[in-house]
């Protein structure tokens, strides 16, 4: 997967606040789809869970355009979480660049196998997942029973892991 030359895509601990504004800003988002708060399933993501998290920014003027991160399920498993985009920036490819150092990223630490959950308020998630090759899966760990949660996974290797550089 080619990497988006407009954008800069460094790691950064949980606490980073830009991190943490883009966080707060996809929350607000889903609480809006969803009209609720109640909308995840399970425990939210954390600093003590999470292997990787990235902000991506604008080249040219430093602008945070979005975030992911990756959730440790288990040695060989993490969990796409808090992958966002801001909405000015949606389809200009900041989620696939994005969702490629997250993978890259998984390689390299030894997880061989990422998920994904989508709401069924997330149609454009729901889509993306499935776009980026993932399959969707039965629902996995805190998402089984939860209807409106659709699960998806994607097998990594060398071959299939973009190796993205970041800043």
């Amino acid at each position: 997967m080619q990497t988006n030359p407009r954008l800069n895509i460094r790691q950064v601990a949980w606490s980073n606040p830009v991190g943490a504004d883009l966080r707060a800003a996809q929350q607000a988002e889903l609480d809006a789809r969803f009209g609720s708060t109640d909308h995840e399933p399970g425990p939210p993501p954390s600093e003590a869970d999470t292997a990787v998290f990235v902000v991506a920014y604008e080249k040219c003027s430093g602008q945070p355009l979005g975030c992911g991160g990756l959730r440790m399920l288990d040695d060989t498993t993490a969990e796409i979480k808090r992958l966002y985009v801001v909405p000015y920036a949606r389809g200009s490819r900041v989620a696939s660049s994005i969702l490629a150092a997250l993978e890259a990223q998984a390689h390299s630490r030894g997880f061989s196998v990422i998920t994904a959950e989508a709401g069924s308020a997330q149609s454009d998630g729901r889509s993306f997942y499935a776009s980026s090759g993932f399959e969707e899966i039965p629902n996995f760990g805190p998402y089984v029973g939860a209807e409106e949660s659709h699960c998806y996974s994607k097998r990594i290797d060398s071959h299939s892991a973009s190796h993205t550089a970041m800043a």
